[in-house]
């Protein structure tokens, strides 16, 4: 059944990103800026054809995951007028916020208010931690892949039906997107995917987590590249005074793609170090405390050698340049 649902959700995806292509191919075009990676105009519609795939899910059961598929869904009309027409910070960052309360409220209460308060905080934190990282050829598609997968492997060893097929329908869409994503891309996610897809990531986290599915940190290590970029870029922004709103080419995927590495190269270190991250969740999800810590602390060290690697390759970079001037 679930290879059936696996193939199904693919079929869709893959069917719908070749229709997008076809037949909307100048919907929502993502133009080339001084802050773009790329050279030419793309579809940003993609996340239309994953959501479309993954939807597939709620005929093989899995209706109970009702509201964070509704929120995500309302999520993603929202990123789609932003893709079309433009939408301010300020406004997208209210409808994140929403959906990350009322998904936390719904599945957690009663609770703390400051635990409330922070699980939406968090929620609505990776959510926009998604979308930054959606800049790069395969990047983001990849990472939903892998992501989402490992989070069908836990489910499947905790018996959590619904959220096992949600999942697989997720990263089996995902995969068809990838043919068409993978560099040299042809379509992009664009907010529509990238926004969803990154509520899904944290929301589902926190139903599993509920559910003693797996612990609270399993989600933060297998999303945690994007996590981690997206946060040591932000820091790093703000201590040197920048605005940290307005679009930039600074992520550290940005760094490897701009010192060489480029989109294939880039793409293929992320899945690389995602799956050591994912690795690592799933051996030590219902392990003891002290090997459930070691994880953890593994995963961070990972993380902070990649950064500094790419900060290291960044520098001579930078005065490579110089020297050519």
């Amino acid at each position: 059944m679930l290879g059936v649902l696996a193939l199904i959700s693919f079929a869709i995806s893959f069917s719908a990103a070749r229709i997008l292509l076809r037949q909307f191919s100048r919907l929502a075009l993502d133009r080339p800026n001084e802050r773009s990676l790329h050279e030419r105009p793309v579809p940003r519609t993609g996340g239309i054809a994953i959501l479309a795939g993954a939807l597939t899910s709620v005929a093989f059961g899995t209706g109970e995951l009702w509201l964070p598929i509704v929120l995500a869904l309302v999520l993603a009309a929202v990123s789609f007028v932003d893709d079309l027409r433009g939408l301010g910070t300020l406004t997208r960052l209210a409808a994140h916020l929403a959906a990350g309360s009322v998904l936390v409220w719904y599945v957690l209460s009663p609770m703390h208010a400051v635990e409330l308060a922070m699980l939406a905080i968090a929620v609505t934190w990776i959510t926009n931690a998604y979308n930054f990282m959606d800049g790069s050829d395969g990047l983001a598609g990849g990472m939903a892949l892998i992501g989402f997968g490992a989070y069908a492997f836990a489910s499947a060893m905790a018996g959590h039906a619904a959220l096992v097929g949600f999942n697989i329908g997720l990263s089996a869409a995902a995969a068809a997107f990838l043919f068409l994503n993978f560099p040299p891309a042809r379509i992009f996610l664009g907010d529509v995917g990238s926004v969803p897809l990154g509520f899904l990531a944290g929301s589902l986290g926190i139903v599993g987590w509920r559910d003693d599915v797996w612990p609270l940190w399993f989600p933060v290590i297998v999303f945690g590249p994007f996590i981690a970029d997206a946060t040591a870029t932000l820091l790093r922004r703000l201590v040197h005074g920048e605005r940290i709103w307005q679009a930039h080419r600074e992520h550290y995927y940005q760094r490897l793609v701009r010192s060489g590495a480029g989109h294939r190269g880039t793409a293929l270190i992320g899945y690389a170090v995602m799956l050591c991250g994912a690795a690592l969740a799933l051996y030590a999800r219902d392990k003891a405390p002290s090997i459930q810590l070691a994880a953890v602390v593994a995963a961070g060290l990972l993380l902070t050698a990649v950064a500094w690697w790419i900060d290291l390759r960044w520098a001579r970079y930078n005065r490579a340049g110089q020297a050519s001037t």
